[in-house]
């Protein structure tokens, strides 16, 4: 049985060797926010195999400016559920797993105890991140983890580097603080941008749990850095 004519393109780009590998591959992608359901989109347009997906967040319609399933349509819809019905829209044969949750503690470390080749990490909240980043590189897994594109406007300055390279982005700052104390420094990349957010695009919000600040955002940056993600995933699964 041959490649279904949508997957074409991508074996005249990548031959059919590589393109086999990606669909041999298991990723999972942990937030499906502006970030995470880009990479999650474009992981399976690019023939990954299996993926799995996680967020217990709902469509809200503050979502619409910069979020893939965010429609006037799907408000009030779960995220995970809502993207999921989309990846099998683009693959029905995707090996498909959907986590409509927030992932604590236990039920995480749970989750990453499963084989995967690749985990994409795209929460916006800093304690679950450190929390997941830590418990996937104790289990061997490689991770590519989103760092802040609130506040950002030059698709330019977007860029791909190890964590201990960072600067100038605070989440990343933040970020490699918590690992230090963990004992990482090093060994995890990040898409991250270090272009200064103007103190205008800050606002504090209050009732909103695990959230102190709202940042301004433009609609192509968090697309922009799902697409960054993805590459990596890809461009590294298929010199396994």
């Amino acid at each position: 049985m041959g490649l279904p004519l949508w997957l074409e393109r991508a074996e005249l780009l990548l031959g059919e060797q590589k393109l086999d590998k990606l669909l041999s591959k298991h990723v999972l992608v942990v937030g499906l926010g502006g970030v995470g359901a880009y990479a999650a989109e474009l992981i399976c347009r690019a023939g990954i195999g299996a993926i799995t997906i996680v967020d217990g967040d709902y469509i809200h319609e503050s979502n619409i400016n910069r979020q893939l399933p965010a429609l006037h349509s799907t408000i009030g819809q779960q995220k995970a559920n809502s993207l999921g019905k989309r990846l099998l829209d683009i693959n029905p044969n995707l090996k498909l797993t959907v986590v409509p949750e927030y992932l604590r503690d236990e039920r995480m470390v749970q989750l990453l105890s499963a084989k995967f080749d690749y985990v994409i990490d795209a929460i916006d909240t800093l304690s679950p991140k450190v929390y997941l980043i830590y418990h996937a590189l104790a289990q061997d897994h490689r991770v590519v983890s989103s760092m802040g594109s609130g506040g950002k406007m030059d698709p330019l300055r977007v860029q791909i580097a190890d964590i201990s390279e960072s600067y100038g982005c605070p989440l990343a700052r933040m970020l490699r603080k918590r690992l230090h104390r963990l004992g990482i420094r090093k060994g995890l990349k990040v898409v991250y941008s270090p272009e200064e957010i103007p103190k205008h695009a800050t606002r504090s919000c209050e009732g909103e749990p695990n959230k102190k600040t709202t940042l301004g955002t433009i609609s192509y940056m968090p697309p922009i850095f799902g697409c960054m993600i993805a590459s990596v995933v890809i461009r590294d699964l298929i010199v396994d």
